[in-house]
This record gives C-alpha cells, structure tokens and sequence, in this order.
C-alpha cells in the first residue's frame, strides 16, 4: 500500500519542508503543527513565525525528548499572522484550550485549590469561594487559585467583619432590612438603602485585598481617616480607624526578608516526578507574602515551558494594577521576552522577568521550590492512600480490576413523608458530583406514617438502570456509565430487595452489588447469609464507609430541601384554582406565605399568571370575613 504524500512526516522529505517552511513570513503570529492523521499536535507562538518554526528542523538544534518525538510526526503546519505578540499570546491560549494538542504543556483542572470569584457582571456583586472556575460571563472576576482554602476563609470572614456587605441571600423580611443592617454588617441591600454604585466600591475595596493591595488600601482608608477626623465627623473616623487594623491583622506575621521591600514581584517556582509538576507562585508586595497560589500540571514538558504556560494563564485575566514589575523565575521561560513585553503594555511600566542566580532572590525561588515538593509530595501521599483504599476494595469484594466508577446509594425521609434517594460517584476514589442524582420516591404505598426502605431501594436501583435492561445490545461493562461496583446503604433486607430488581432486569451477573450496615461496618454480599470478616478500620472499608456518609448527606439535604417546600404550599393547597405552578409563581414573587398573606389583592395580581379574580379569592382567603 502507497502512503499518501500529505501523511509522510515532513522531516522525511526535505524538499517539501523546506518549501513550506519558506512560506512562513517572519511575522508575529501562531503555528499549528499538525500529524498524518490531520490532528493538531502542537501551538505555539512567536514574534517571527519563520525563524521559529525552521529552529524545531535544525539538525544542531537541542531539543527536548518530547519536542524531538513531536517533530518527527510533523506532516503539516499551518500558521496565523497577527499584528502584534500580546494577540499571538492571547490566540494561542485560546486555540489551546479548544484544541487540547497533545504535544503542549496542559495544565490540570484541579478541584483541590479553591478560588475567590466577585460577580461583577451583577448590580450588587456577590463575594464567595468556589472550586469551578467557570469563565461564563466576562465580567465577573475569580482569584486564586489559594493553596490553603481554611485561611482563604477566614480573610472572606474578616473582610464580611471589617466592611459591611450582604450577609443574607435571599433577604429576611419583605419591607425592612434585618439585624445585620441594625449592627451595622449590611448596608441594607435587600431593601436598596445604598446605590449599587455605593455598594460596589465597597466591594472594590475587597477586591484591593485579593489583588494584594491591601497596603495600598490601608494608605487609602488612613487619608479617609484623618479627613473625617478634621471634619469633627469622629464616629466615622473611628470605624475607619478598625477597618485599618482589621487590615493589618491580615498580613501581620507575613513579613519576606528582601532587601527592596518597595518593589512587588511574583515568584514562581515548580517540582515534579514522572507524572505530575506543582507549581506554587507567591505573591510578594511591599516585602510581605500577600498570595500564595497552586496550580498542578502534566510533568511531560520542560520545566520553563510549564512556568510560561502557568504564568500566561495566570495573568491573562489579572487587572493591570494585579502585574508586578518583577517576576522572577525558577527557570528560564522560553518566550519569556514576548510575556514581558505584553505585560509591560497593560501594566504601562517596565515588566521584568529573570531567573536569579545567587544571592537573596535565588533564596527566595529555592523557598517557592521547597513549598511547591511539600505540596507535590502530599498529593502522592494522598494520591497512594487512595490507591491503597481501591486495592483493598477490590480484594475485599473479588473485583478483577480496581474500581473506577462506585455508587452509592441511600434513602431519607420521616415517618415515610417526603421519601427521596440520592445517587452518589466516586471515580478512582473520589467524589465526582458532577454525577449525583436525587431521586422522589413515587411507589404509592410509601406515605406519610408507612415507610418501606426495601421499595424504595428496589424502585431507585429500578429506573437507575432501566435503560440497560430495555435495550440489551447497549453495552455495560466498559461503558463510562455503567459502575464497577453499587453500595447500597443497610444491611441483608436492602441488599435483597435490591437484588431482586436486578435479577427481574438479567443485570445480576453484569453488576457487582454490596450493602453497608451501619452498626458494625459489616459488608454483605449477595446470597450471603453472613457479612464478609472485615476490619471496620481497613482501607477498603473506609472508602464505603465514606461513599455512605455522603450517600447519607446527600440524600438528607434533598429530604430536608423537599420537606421546607411542602410546608410552604401546604396552606396554598387549600385555595381551589391554585395549581403547582402558580405556587411557585407566587413563591417565587413574595418568598414566603406570610408576605402574601401581608400583601393587596392588586400585589397579588402583580404575579405573572394571577389576574384579579384569582388575586382576590387568595386575599379573601387570608382574610376571612
């Protein structure tokens, strides 16, 4: 069989390479490296294309193991000019992230590091601390990623403390603000008593502490002071003067020994093994750590391009005032002249990066590098624990392979009132809730004052895998779907209803199935008369134990959540022509009964899908006369 000419690797045919590598013009712009099978295998960028792209086919050219296995698979390159480097810099983090190449340094989603997101994009902004790092709406703004997310909270607490904001979701009463506004920790937002232009530089001033300007804050507040002091406006001045010091307790004891204590720098620094590289990156303004950040990535790549690409992610979304005037560096960055001089341009001073050497700034990267082993070598440590856990499972149960996909699964209600089931996934140990169920339990036996956990049980596992019986050709094993291993909370009476159900559907054999008892931590099996002999303090144990705990959780929040909505409807039930959607219309407008029961008959009609008639019968019926 001929290959095609378009397959054949571009370094086995030198006539061909050398006149593509001639059209490249020596401009700013992007190259896409493409394999024989026409798939994107590598971005990179460039203040002049041509000379760049011919440095990877040089002969004398040292290039790593894994650019040299990379260019030899090259059978195609593509490229976009650009006018400047800040647009290659962006196009290429852009066409990284939709493409994936194999070749290019990606760094992981870690859902360990939390980030602090301030919603911008809404009239009053809200501040809070999430793991999902979801770039939806432009506007809004996240920080992070923190490596110690119990002191991350506590600074979101004392900032809540030192400044007033929005301490309630949803507010308390319909016509007056609550006690927070009374104390003096919510400017009333809930009832609008302050502007939302107000309120945002209030927010604004928190921002200045997660962009490490808190120095540049207290200066601010302290000339605020002084001035309300001179006005006689002392009560003012006095709250200024605690918001100064709540300020500095939060950087007190943070002091980094540098002989230029005046100039603000960014220190980055990683340490890998085989698989994985932590990187750590502080943030050191005015000689005090104000940031200390944590991002994971795949160790394939040279450490330098694993620090360009952490950093240019990094800074792509920081506010100019967010950039320092000096990043130093554990290794040399191989475009770190191109990240310079875009950040020289949107911070308007000189933005510089180098790799020190010796002296006090080698110390400090030396520092980074240790901090970023003793992270790396906790995720191994955490990382082999698991391992261990699913090891022993797999022991413990006779799986053939370790258990990447387990569920559990767990039913909460009272006395039979409001009976649901939660669904909980852990893959290769871990939760993933992007995957959690809730289930209403609908057998019609199951009321309030009669429970039936077995059918329960029977009906969730039923419709869980419904599919898979109606249709026997979709597959199950393999299937990213279809679990290795279902826990079900309780003992031999759960496990037998359950495995009822799956013999019904010929699922028995295809699925593996355990239950957990709570009293001692026994495993049941099924068929098995008695529990598996087990220490409740194994490994594997734990690990069900854990899956349960949070089948547990999760099954009584969804208990609790279906339980409040009932109490709410349950007066709105009596009023005949409400139906459930108009309830929830109503709820939705006045949040609770007793603000409608407050309301006007021409309040009432203000409701979408209520008119005046229906208006009048439900004030009527509040208002009996």
């Amino acid at each position: 069989m001929t290959t095609s000419a378009q397959t054949v690797p571009l370094v086995k045919e030198p006539e061909r390479l050398e006149s593509r590598l001639q059209e490249i013009p020596p401009e700013p712009g992007v190259y896409l490296m493409r394999d024989g099978s026409d798939r994107i295998i590598y971005i990179g960028k460039s203040r002049k294309l041509r000379s760049r792209v011919r440095s990877y086919f040089r002969d004398s050219q040292r290039l790593s193991e894994r650019i040299a296995t990379m260019v030899k698979q090259v059978s195609e390159i593509e490229f976009i000019v650009t006018d400047t480097e800040t647009e290659a810099l962006a196009l290429e983090a852009n066409l990284i992230k939709q493409h994936q190449p194999y070749f290019n340094v990606l760094l992981k989603d870690d859902k360990k590091y939390p980030y602090v997101c301030i919603t911008w994009s809404e009239d009053y902004p809200r501040i809070f601390i999430t793991r999902k790092r979801q770039l939806g709406k432009e506007k809004d703004k996240f920080y992070g990623p923190y490596t110690d997310s119990r002191l991350l909270r506590e600074i979101l607490r004392l900032c809540k403390r030192i400044f007033p904001l929005r301490q309630r979701p949803q507010p308390l009463f319909k016509d007056r603000p609550c006690l927070n506004y009374d104390l003096g920790r919510c400017p009333g937002v809930c009832q609008k008593l302050i502007s939302p232009e107000e309120y945002r530089k209030i927010v604004q001033k928190i921002a200045m502490v997660f962009q490490g300007r808190s120095q540049e804050l207290i200066d601010i507040l302290a000339e605020q002071m002084h001035k309300s002091a001179e006005a006689l406006n002392f009560e003012s001045a006095a709250r200024i003067r605690d918001q100064i010091a709540g300020l500095k307790s939060l950087n007190a004891d943070q002091k980094v020994s540098l002989p230029d204590d005046t100039v603000s720098r960014d220190a980055i620094a990683l340490f890998s093994d085989e698989q994985l590289a932590c990187i750590q990156l502080f943030q050191i303004r005015a000689g005090q750590l104000v940031g200390r950040l944590a991002f994971v990535a795949d160790a394939h790549a040279e450490p330098g391009a694993i620090l360009q690409r952490v950093l240019e992610e990094h800074y792509q979304t920081a506010d100019s005032v967010e950039i320092p005037t000096e990043i130093l560096v554990q290794h040399e960055l191989p475009d770190g002249e191109i990240l310079a001089d875009v950040l020289t341009g949107r911070k308007g001073r000189k933005v510089t990066i180098l790799a020190p050497q010796r002296q006090t700034k080698a110390e400090l990267i030396e520092m980074v590098e240790r901090n970023a082993q003793y992270e790396l070598q906790r995720m191994q440590k955490l990382g082999d624990r698991n391992q261990e856990a699913m090891q022993d499972l797999a022991a413990i149960v006779d799986l053939p392979e370790l258990p990447h996909r387990i569920e559990g699964y767990d039913i909460s209600h009272i006395q039979g009132s409001n009976a649901v089931a939660s669904q909980v996934v852990f893959i290769d140990g871990l939760p993933a809730k992007q995957h959690y169920r809730h289930y209403k339990i609908k057998n019609p036996t199951v009321t309030t004052g009669h429970s039936d956990d077995f059918a329960s049980l029977a009906e969730v596992i039923g419709r869980r895998f419904r599919k898979y019986a109606e249709d026997p050709q979709l597959a199950r094993v393999g299937n990213p779907d279809w679990p290795d291993l279902v826990m079900i909370d309780g003992g031999k009476g759960q496990l037998s209803s359950v495995v009822a159900v799956l013999q019904e559907m010929n699922l028995l054999e295809d699925l593996r199935v355990v239950s957990l008892a709570k009293r001692r931590e026994e495993i049941f099996l099924p068929g098995e008369s008695e529990p598996l002999e087990t220490d409740a303090e194994q490994p594997g144990v734990q690990l069900l134990r854990r899956l349960r705990d949070e089948a547990h959780r999760f099954a009584v929040s969804f208990h609790r959540q279906q339980r409040s909505d009932k109490l709410k409807r349950s007066r709105l039930d009596e009023i005949s022509g409400l139906g459930h959607h108009r309830q929830k219309q109503l709820l939705g407008h006045f949040r609770s009964v007793d603000y409608i029961r407050q309301a006007t008959p021409a309040q009432i009609a203000e409701v979408p899908g209520i008119g005046p008639r229906l208006a009048q019968e439900i004030y009527d019926y509040f208002h009996p006369s």
